[in-house]
């Protein structure tokens, strides 16, 4: 589905509320715009964003990685004790 958004004064653009709503956007969300290899804008919310960051991590460490692990991994690097 496509949506029409309006730029008013000040650079604000207006996201249509059904779309608001639709996606659970409220006011004073934080969104993220990106644009594409083609040029094309993407609007995130910032938990997509951070989802997108999680769900690389875990692709490099796996999912088994754990908090725990890491904050042993670096008392190790540094020579702290546990």
């Amino acid at each position: 589905m496509s949506y029409s958004a309006k730029v008013i004064s000040g650079g604000k653009i207006v996201i249509p509320a059904e779309l608001r709503r639709e996606l659970g956007i409220k006011d004073g969300d934080t969104l993220v715009i990106e644009r594409d290899d083609k040029g094309a804008f993407v609007l995130k919310s910032y938990f997509q964003v951070v989802r997108e960051a999680q769900a690389e991590f875990r692709a490099l460490v796996g999912d088994d990685y754990s908090v725990d692990q890491f904050l042993a991994e670096r008392k190790a690097m540094w020579g702290e004790e546990n």
